[in-house]
């Protein structure tokens, strides 16, 4: 009896596998958007994709990023100038990209611009600190995704969207975080909503990446610039060494930084081309083998943990 169970587990792992590696046929004639290609993860996909035959959209926030990415790719590759907080631009190009594909539709949606804001202690912040992160990671995302939906019906294609490990547990106070619960809240669903369409949702959880997003020189210049308007009693309980202090904890956590962007790529691509893509998929080793873990154990454990990241007080009683 359990030699029969073992082989009928053996079996199952085998076909697991195998479907995973079933592919989309004739990528060449499909259209993808991708948002957030002037660097990072957007940009590599845009230059990725290229290369294997789809007609790229990127959109890019600044013209020095589109004419880069342009002389890097194949005339395939089209840019458009996008700012997902601007409702209006957000239209037009729906519109344009819709003349592009014609009858074909969009296959893939790639939701990928982001910014981190301001990552500092919650008691540091005020409103207009959560507001950028919140603008462009959840609202940019949805006005992307609602305008761009009916290609994506059309095609019957994928809509991918970028979250974090961020949007699994909450790592550090500001608006990435909350920002990134509400996406994958939202991912999870329109996975629901465009299933009797035949569209494939998928969300891209990160671990920790280097990248222009992640620049811990211009996390610690926020820092330094909130520091000097914070109260005196606020100074006080966290003490005039604390920011060099958060400065030395993360050096040492880079060991947790994954510095080839690639695994974020590849599973966009699985996402794009499989024929059974993954509802979630987690891209870094320490994504893997740490942060999404963690996000399912009990929360005693995980402030335990991640506690111990972060600087010690110089005197939090001084209230």
């Amino acid at each position: 009896m359990l030699f029969w169970v073992l082989g009928l587990l053996i079996l199952c792992g085998f076909l697991w596998t195998r479907k995973g590696k079933l592919k989309i046929e004739d990528i060449t004639d499909k259209y993808i958007f991708i948002t957030g290609c002037d660097s990072g993860f957007g940009n590599l996909a845009a230059r990725t994709f290229d290369k294997k035959g789809f007609h790229v959209i990127a959109a890019c926030l600044t013209e020095s990023g589109s004419t880069a990415l342009k002389a890097e790719t194949s005339e395939r590759l089209c840019t458009v100038l996008l700012d997902v907080t601007n409702p209006e631009n957000v239209k037009r190009t729906a519109q344009w990209v819709k003349n592009q594909v014609g009858q074909k539709g969009l296959w893939g949606l790639i939701n990928n611009a982001g910014v981190p804001g301001v990552l500092a202690p919650t008691d540091w912040l005020t409103l207009e600190d959560y507001r950028e992160p919140i603008e462009v990671n959840l609202f940019g995302l949805i006005s992307v995704t609602l305008n761009m939906l009916p290609l994506v019906k059309k095609a019957q294609g994928r809509v991918i969207n970028v979250s974090s490990v961020g949007g699994r547990l909450a790592i550090v106070g500001g608006g990435y975080t909350p920002s990134k619960y509400a996406v994958e809240g939202f991912n999870d669903s329109l996975r629901r909503d465009m299933k009797a369409f035949g569209v494939h949702v998928s969300c891209i959880e990160p671990g920790l990446f280097k990248t222009n997003l992640a620049d811990p020189v211009k996390v610690i210049e926020k820092k330094l610039a909130i520091w000097e308007q914070l109260s005196p009693d606020i100074k006080q309980q966290y003490g005039e060494g604390y920011i060099e202090k958060s400065l030395d904890k993360l050096k040492g956590n880079k060991s947790y930084v994954n510095m080839d962007l690639s695994p974020v790529v590849e599973c966009m691509d699985h996402a794009l081309t499989s024929l059974f893509p993954k509802t979630h998929y987690a891209a870094g080793k320490d994504a893997k083998i740490f942060w999404i873990p963690l996000s399912h154990m009990p929360a005693a454990l995980q402030d335990f943990l991640l506690l111990k990241q972060k600087a010690e007080l110089a005197n939090p009683k001084a209230v």
